[in-house]
């Protein structure tokens, strides 16, 4: 399983010699409920949602137009039934891709291998 999202219709950022850390904090903090969504999918086995979604500051500035970035966020856990509702820290590394004319952001997940059924 491999997921990604697109974000389309974005401001172009200001400049690509500048750092795209801004930019990129703005998008995240502008759609921080599709980024729960998108990243719930890696964890929906686990009956978990993503809430919070944070990028990591990097150790160096990112001026490319392709990469990866490191997200944190909180897993929740909740079952009304069981009397559960965890919360954890996490941390994702997440590939981004801005389009030409930086008005689309595209992220991907890491690739994790589903394991198939046994059979009977």
């Amino acid at each position: 399983m491999q997921e990604s999202w697109k974000f389309i219709n974005l401001k172009a950022p200001e400049s690509r010699e500048k750092s795209l850390i801004p930019w990129l904090n703005n998008v995240m903090d502008q759609n921080d409920s599709e980024m729960g969504i998108f990243l719930s999918y890696y964890y929906r086995r686990e009956g978990a949602v993503v809430e919070n979604v944070r990028l990591k500051p990097p150790s160096s500035d990112l001026t490319e137009m392709t990469g990866s970035i490191t997200v944190t966020f909180e897993l929740v856990h909740f079952n009304a039934c069981l009397n559960i509702h965890d919360t954890n820290p996490e941390q994702l590394i997440l590939f981004y891709e801005i389009s030409d004319q930086g008005t689309a952001l595209t992220l991907t997940g890491p690739y994790w291998p589903e394991r198939e059924p046994d059979e009977l």
